[in-house]
């Protein structure tokens, strides 16, 4: 969302315009789940989200956009789902798990974290890639339930929200090099997974 668009949807809210309200959890629902889902796994993360939003139905009057609304929301969103974390008093994983296929080199990939050659036969579509696609997937998300909780949260904050390393590193409460480390490792363990599936077919 631009700034000048943020700008008129924070008016909005202030004059406690309800399609305001409605457009800004359309538009941040899933991000706010994301960084719940990260800190707490998947069964308070709904939870902590609906904490969230009454923060931010209390804090609106006096945010002070010294940040953006996406930041102040997910920090928001942090908070709350730390303070669940910290009344289960579950633990955090720090410990690096194994892939079930191991890691593979670093010279597979570019300095940003990608393939080099992507797998050959990705872009088939015929039912058989299809549905070997839908083996994929399971496959994927069996790895990435393996994965410690460090190491989940900071791939599905940078890989599927998009969010930069400074903004994970706020987030979570960790440094820049534990943050790199962790997406790094991450990465390499869904990698394996990837070229494991390509030569086998099988998880």
């Amino acid at each position: 969302m631009s700034a000048d668009n943020e700008a008129r949807l924070l008016e909005r809210l202030l004059l406690a315009d309800q399609q305001a309200f409605k457009e800004l959890v359309t538009t941040y629902q899933g991000a706010m789940r994301a960084v719940a889902y990260a800190i707490l796994g998947s069964r308070q993360a709904d939870e902590a989200v609906q904490d969230a939003w009454l923060a931010v139905v209390r804090g609106l009057p006096g945010f002070q956009r010294r940040s953006s609304l996406k930041t102040w929301l997910l920090t928001i969103t942090a908070n709350a789902a730390k303070n669940r974390y910290k009344q289960n008093r579950r633990e955090v994983l720090l410990d690096d798990l194994p892939s079930p296929h191991g890691t593979i080199g670093d010279a597979r990939f570019a300095s940003d974290g990608h393939w080099l050659a992507a797998p050959s036969s990705w872009h088939e579509d015929s039912p058989e890639a299809l549905l070997s696609q839908d083996e994929l997937r399971e496959c994927l998300e069996h790895t990435l339930l393996s994965l410690s909780q460090l190491q989940s949260s900071v791939l599905i904050l940078r890989e599927r929200q998009g969010l930069e390393l400074e903004e994970i590193c706020n987030l979570l409460g960790i440094s820049l090099s534990n943050v790199r480390v962790l997406l790094h490792r991450a990465r390499l363990k869904v990698f394996a997974t990837l070229e494991h599936f390509e030569e086998t077919g099988q998880c």
